[in-house]
């Protein structure tokens, strides 16, 4: 059974220390991950086996599968638990239309863009909004002006519609700027950083963790599999995806984020790990996570309830210092995928 913890210092909500993501669930052949996708059915067991066992924060976004996640999301939620019961979190940014205002953080698409996904999800209102990038962070969406954005999401968590605000993958830089330009103007800070973070692509631990750590904001890291190579779904090279996520489409994107020369041979000492222990690779790779103070809860993303089981039995796995050391030797920096614009 996991256990509740508090979502960082700057609020009271308390999260599953593991959070599910739910990118695959909607409608299967709908959006860019279409083609490993799992519809109501097929994620209602993962949904319940969830619940039972004291996971109880689900992230999705309006993006993820153009609206048909949010919509299987918030179907399984209400169906399955009471409304207080779960922690609702969702993400606004990310182009979902050609029109010129269909993506962004202008104002106008901050409010039209909560609007639609509380509607796509049957809610009244979300506990945690995510902006899925900085403001300036994704080059298809409109200039705004900074300000515009953090007035315009004090203005939904004044509305009811969100409770708490979180941010996702930007320098640190200007997370503290977005940070200090809210505490100026006496509007709603960001509470959680949900950022790129795993044993292959530790980039994050320069500035973004322990500026988050020092300032008690929650760390609810993304890819915490490195798209399954750390669960060794390749098996030690990117011709030999072994499931529908790594031999389909999605190759080409994890092949874009991965470009460690030791990314593969850090992947084989965590499984020899997980053999040493009796463990699976998956598991040791969320351990690594979970043992580190200052993550809150990984995003974790499974297709199968055996895949959840073995990530909620993570939760209880103690990595020693040596097991840590000698899974963290080979990394060797590479370059901040923020700067080519691709994380």
């Amino acid at each position: 059974m996991l256990k509740a913890v508090p979502l960082g210092q700057r609020c009271g909500l308390k999260v599953s220390e593991i959070c599910l993501g739910t990118m695959n669930f909607g409608q299967p052949g709908r959006g860019h991950q279409g083609d490993w996708t799992l519809g109501i059915d097929e994620a209602r067991p993962i949904f319940e086996k969830a619940l039972e066992n004291g996971l109880f924060y689900f992230d999705c976004a309006d993006v993820y599968g153009l609206g048909a996640c949010e919509e299987v999301v918030g179907a399984l939620l209400k169906e399955l638990a009471r409304r207080e019961e779960y922690v609702l979190a969702t993400k606004v940014a990310m182009p979902m239309g050609r029109g010129a205002n269909f993506s962004g953080l202008s104002r106008k698409h901050i409010f039209e863009g909560v609007d639609a996904s509380l509607k796509r999800l049957g809610h009244d209102y979300v506990d945690h909004l995510v902006i899925h990038r900085h403001p300036h962070g994704v080059a298809v969406n409109p200039d705004v002006p900074i300000e515009e954005t953090m007035e315009a999401l004090h203005d939904v968590v004044k509305s009811g519609k969100v409770l708490y605000l979180g941010a996702s993958s930007m320098w640190a830089w200007q997370f503290a700027e977005l940070q200090h330009i809210a505490q100026r103007h006496g509007w709603t800070q960001f509470v959680s950083m949900q950022n790129h973070y795993n044993l292959i692509y530790r980039e994050e631990e320069r500035e973004m963790n322990p500026y988050c750590e020092n300032t008690g904001i929650a760390l609810t890291p993304w890819s915490p599999l490195a798209r399954g190579i750390l669960a060794g779904s390749y098996k030690g090279s990117f011709e030999t995806g072994t499931t529908a996520r790594s031999a389909g489409r999605d190759r080409v994107r994890t092949e874009n984020l991965y470009r460690g020369a030791a990314d593969f041979d850090i992947a084989d000492r965590v499984i020899e790990v997980a053999n040493r222990l009796g463990k699976k690779p998956a598991q040791i790779a969320t351990a690594w996570l979970l043992n580190k103070p200052e993550i809150t809860s990984p995003i974790v993303g499974v297709s199968k309830v055996q895949q959840l089981d073995e990530l909620i039995e993570a939760a209880s796995i103690e990595l020693n210092s040596e097991d840590n050391a000698y899974l963290e030797e080979l990394y060797e920096p590479v370059e901040n995928l923020l700067s080519i614009g691709t994380s």
